[in-house]
């Protein structure tokens, strides 16, 4: 994606006041802008949520469908993801402006919840070799303030967390013909378990310090960023380095300890709150796309 542009004046207050741990728009080094998440906004999706960060505007909607599961992993079900990168976002994802950022963030999604013990695939298994749930994630940025790593993995998570995948109330095989049978209840169902699944936290270095969520203007006085996947427990999913520049490895260890810090707060607090719209049920207000 494009830098915005910035002339040298306006780069050096940035750079002064991260180094003053007081940046332009008021918080730390270390904090992160307002964050509203709102799941089930889209109605013809099993799943479904919005994340704002900022100016960052994500848009995440999740589909249920039946497969074969991979030969080398009969037991497990399937999880893909898909990026879509707007043209309204920002006038550099016009054309195929958006596709090589499209590409590094589904791939670092799919390496983040690759790993079994940050996201089980198991409980999708239907028939151990012969039928799974197959779940696509399509991802859609709708406007980039900064930071899109971040906000696509919360809203990405959320909207797992609001999935709902239909019951098999009967599996039968019969000369190699598999014959499902799906609950006839739209209240039957069953939950994708997202306890210990990973969020991407970015660490943007600028000048001799790095700030976390950076805003589009920080993006474009910095040259490398560390991006790294962390559990609710603090676990380590799969961490890399974007952009131009280069890190000393004692500054890469110095900020992933930092993402690894905000990764077992950040994930704490949006379970809590995934959990507490959950409990509010049918009386919540929504305000979401296609109602």
């Amino acid at each position: 994606m494009a830098l915005k542009l910035l002339s040298d004046a306006e780069k050096m207050f940035i750079l002064h006041g991260v180094k003053d741990d007081f940046r332009c728009d008021g918080r730390t080094r270390r904090e992160y802008r307002p964050i509203e998440v709102e799941t089930e906004i889209v109605s013809n999706a099993s799943g479904s949520a919005r994340v704002r960060l900022a100016n960052t505007d994500v848009l995440v909607g999740v589909k249920t469908e039946i497969d074969i599961p991979n030969p080398d992993r009969p037991t497990e079900g399937k999880l893909e993801f898909f990026v879509d990168c707007s043209a309204n976002a920002t006038p550099a994802f016009e054309g195929r402006g958006g596709e090589e950022l499209a590409y590094e963030i589904s791939s670092s999604l799919s390496k983040a919840y690759g790993n079994q013990s940050a996201f089980d695939l198991r409980p999708l298994c239907i028939l151990p070799g012969q039928q799974c749930w197959k779940l696509y994630v399509d991802i859609l940025i709708l406007e980039c303030g900064g930071n899109l790593f971040d906000g696509v993995s919360l809203a990405v998570k959320a909207a797992l967390f609001n999935t709902k995948v239909p019951r098999i109330s009967s599996a039968t095989v019969d000369g190699g013909v598999v014959d499902l049978q799906l609950s006839d209840d739209p209240y039957d169902y069953q939950s994708v378990n997202v306890s210990s699944a990973p969020l991407l936290v970015t660490l943007t270095k600028i000048g001799e310090h790095c700030v976390v969520d950076p805003s589009a203007e920080e993006e474009a006085c910095s040259l490398v960023s560390a991006v790294v996947a962390v559990t609710e427990k603090g676990k380590y999913v799969t961490s890399f380095v974007r952009g131009e520049g280069s890190l000393h490895p004692d500054t890469l260890i110095d900020m992933l300890k930092v993402g690894q810090s905000l990764g077992v707060d950040m994930n704490k607090e949006l379970n809590n709150a995934l959990k507490m719209e959950l409990s509010q049920g049918e009386n919540r207000e929504r305000c979401g796309f296609l109602k």
